[in-house]
C-alpha cells in the first residue's frame, strides 16, 4: 500500500513537471490558458474570457492548471536558466579549425590564444614591419587587449596583417619618427628611465624588460619567431601571478 501511494506521489510529480514542461511553449499566460480551451468550449461559452477562468480554476483542460503566479515563475526560471547556459557556453575561438601550419607567427598567436583569453597569460608582442604606404613602424601590442577589442578571426584566415596601430602599448613610424605610448588595462608603461621601454603588468605589478640585451624579467620569456610574416617578431610571455 505505502509503495502503491508512493508510486501514485510520484507519478503526479511527474504529471505536475510534464504540465510545467508544456507551458514554457507559451510566450504568455493567456496563450497557455487558450490552448487548453476547445472549439467545443467556446462553442457553448461564447466568451473566451470565461472559458479562460474555467480552464485556471480546472474546469476545462487537463483540470491540472498551472496558476498564473507558478506560470510567470517557471517561465522566469526558464529564461534565466537558458541565459547562464548561455552565459557559460565555452566560446569559439577565432583560430579554431585554421591551418596556419605555414604561417609561425599566426600559429604562436593561436597556441596562446585560449590562455590569454582566459586571463592565465598575458603575451606582448613585438612587430616590425612596412606599412601600406611603405614605410616602416613597429611597435608593442598588448595581445589581450586587441583579442578584447577586435575581431581576431580576419588575421587568422588572413584576410587582415596584424600591425602596430597609434593606440597600441608603443608604436612609432621610423620614417616620420611619429612615436606614441598608452597603458592598457593590463600593462603600465614605463617610457622615462636608463633601462628604456618598460612594462608593468597592471595584476602581479611585475616589470617586462623589452631590451633584447637584458632579462625580460619574473615570469617573463622572451621569444624570437623566425617567419616570412613580418620583418621582425618577438613575443613576451608573462605568466601572471595575483599579488596576495
Amino acid at each position: 500500500e505505502t509503495q502503491e501511494r508512493e508510486g501514485t506521489k510520484m507519478a503526479e510529480q511527474g504529471d505536475l513537471a510534464d504540465i510545467a514542461d508544456d507551458a514554457l511553449k507559451y510566450d504568455t499566460y493567456e496563450q497557455y490558458l487558450d490552448s487548453q480551451i476547445s472549439p467545443m468550449d467556446l462553442y457553448y461559452l461564447d466568451d473566451q474570457d470565461l472559458a479562460r477562468q474555467l480552464v485556471e480554476l480546472g474546469y476545462r483542460g487537463s483540470g491540472e492548471t498551472l496558476k498564473r503566479e507558478e506560470f510567470e515563475a517557471r517561465k522566469k526560471a526558464a529564461e534565466e536558466a537558458k541565459a547562464s547556459k548561455l552565459r557559460n557556453a565555452p566560446k569559439k575561438l577565432a583560430s579554431a579549425e585554421k591551418d596556419l601550419s605555414h604561417f609561425p607567427f599566426l600559429h604562436n598567436l593561436a597556441e596562446r590564444e585560449d590562455l590569454v583569453r582566459n586571463g592565465k597569460l598575458t603575451s606582448i608582442i613585438f612587430l616590425r614591419d612596412k606599412n601600406s604606404k611603405g614605410q616602416e613602424v613597429s611597435g608593442y601590442i598588448d595581445y589581450a587587449h586587441r583579442l578584447k577589442t577586435e575581431n581576431f578571426e580576419p588575421y587568422f584566415e588572413r584576410k587582415k596583417r596584424l600591425m602596430p596601430k597609434p593606440s597600441d602599448l608603443s608604436y612609432y613610424n621610423w620614417e616620420t619618427q611619429h612615436s606614441t605610448s598608452n597603458s592598457t588595462p593590463n600593462f603600465q608603461v614605463i617610457a622615462d628611465n636608463e633601462a628604456g621601454l618598460l612594462f608593468k603588468n597592471k595584476r602581479d605589478r611585475k616589470v617586462i624588460n623589452v631590451d633584447p640585451k637584458s632579462l625580460p624579467g619574473d615570469n617573463s620569456r622572451r621569444i624570437d619567431i623566425k617567419t616570412h610574416e613580418y620583418l621582425q617578431v618577438v613575443i613576451y610571455d608573462h605568466v601572471t601571478r595575483r599579488k596576495t
